[in-house]
């Protein structure tokens, strides 16, 4: 009886003829995995460059998003609706006077809902008679309408704002930088204007869109006439239209005011300064996604290292695949695979920490928090081509070692 092993060879069949072994995409990710396991160490560090990149993008559009979001935020609650009409010179380096009825001029335009009116007032701030009075810290002296606040949108931090009574007498209220100037803290306080001892009675809110009044002291007309000498013209006015012909009463305003001299007026949109910010950021936010590109170029370029070096590391295991049946297409799709899960380790945790970055500053800041989920998506995309691009040389370069080459070299 023959006792020797059956084989179910034929004598014609070769080993190019038998079929090749094929790993399930299941196969594939474990396989991967387990390379990604045995070199901990330096897949963290080789994760670390593309999660600083990935990171410093989403950071960089969630906040300047969010900054959007509160600035589009902050001009719906001021409103884009205010213009100011300011005295100038009329070309000639003559200053031009805004006639003392330009608020009544003014609301004559049928769009104009409110109009009110600022004067400068030649009258030196000083903390006390004790300083000298070529030391005003800054601080400048204005008259201002009972409806300015109002028209303006701004608050009283401390204190009142002037009444009908206030404005005739020798009482002021400061800007939130003027009293922080002069040291004031509290209401009730006095300063001095030129030899007059002044009242203060009210402290600003900081006012948004007309930053400079942060920095006056006003008075009311009347009280500027009395004691400062105040001629009653007025240097700027403000005024608030229907949203929907904010263009068409900026076209009029300088000639409503004064026919005779409207080149001599200037016309401004407040807001448009804030829009203005907007831009600014947005050049920036451009200028820091680069610098996150590079970050993760710099990311990608370790990963890729990161793979040459496991590929010459690997050698035996390729060829023992190899021999055992694994087709170069397999080799391939292992260590892009590899490639694939290192990028893709970096960019996820990258995404959580520009993510976590943009919720903290946010809150900080005072801000709504806004990431955008394209943001995030594009971020992972970016990953995902940086791990092919980083893994295609490594994985070709595997999958061309001969059998008998990789076994023998190892």
């Amino acid at each position: 009886m023959n006792n020797e092993p059956k084989n179910d060879l034929k004598p014609t069949d070769r080993p190019s003829d038998l079929k090749p072994s094929r790993l399930a995409p299941g196969d594939i990710l474990r396989v991967g995995a387990v390379g990604l396991v045995a070199r901990r160490a330096r897949v963290v560090l080789s994760a670390l460059g593309i999660a600083i990149g990935i990171a410093t993008m989403v950071a960089v559009v969630g906040l300047s998003e969010s900054s959007r979001a509160d600035l589009m935020a902050r001009l719906d609650r001021l409103g884009t609706n205010l213009l100011t009409a300011e005295a100038d010179d009329d070309g000639t380096g003559r200053p031009v006077k805004l006639p003392k009825n330009a608020v009544a001029m003014v609301e004559r335009i049928g769009p104009v809902r409110h109009a009110t009116a600022t004067a400068d007032v030649d009258a030196r701030v000083r903390r006390s008679d004790l300083v000298p009075e070529e030391r005003t810290a800054g601080v400048t002296t204005q008259a201002a309408r009972l409806d300015l606040l109002s028209a303006l949108g701004g608050e009283v931090a401390k204190g009142v704002w002037l009444t009908e009574a206030g404005e005739r007498l020798p009482t002021t209220v400061l800007g939130a930088v003027a009293a922080d100037r002069l040291g004031i803290t509290r209401t009730g306080e006095t300063i001095m204007m030129n030899d007059v001892r002044v009242v203060v009675v009210g402290i600003l809110e900081p006012i948004e869109l007309v930053p400079t009044l942060d920095r006056v002291a006003l008075v009311g007309f009347p009280a500027a006439e009395r004691y400062f000498g105040f001629d009653g013209h007025p240097t700027t006015v403000f005024e608030r239209s229907t949203d929907a012909s904010v263009e068409d009463v900026r076209a009029v305003l300088a000639r409503s005011i004064n026919p005779g001299s409207q080149a001599g007026i200037k016309v401004s949109r407040p807001s448009d300064a804030l829009a203005a910010k907007a831009a600014t950021d947005e050049g920036l936010t451009t200028l820091m996604l680069g610098l996150g590109a590079v970050a993760l170029l710099v990311g990608g370029v370790g990963v890729a290292n990161t793979m040459v070096i496991s590929v010459l590391e690997r050698r035996q295991e390729i060829g023992l695949r190899r021999a055992l049946g694994a087709t170069r297409g397999a080799i391939r799709l292992q260590f892009l695979t590899e490639s694939l899960l290192l990028s893709g380790l970096g960019g996820v945790t990258g995404a959580l920490l520009g993510a976590t970055a943009t919720y903290g500053f946010a809150r900080a800041q005072g801000w709504t928090t806004v990431v955008p989920p394209w943001a995030l998506a594009g971020g992972l995309a970016a990953t995902l081509l940086i791990g092919v691009l980083a893994g295609l040389y490594p994985a070709i370069r595997a999958s061309r070692l001969h059998p008998t080459v990789a076994l023998h070299a190892a």
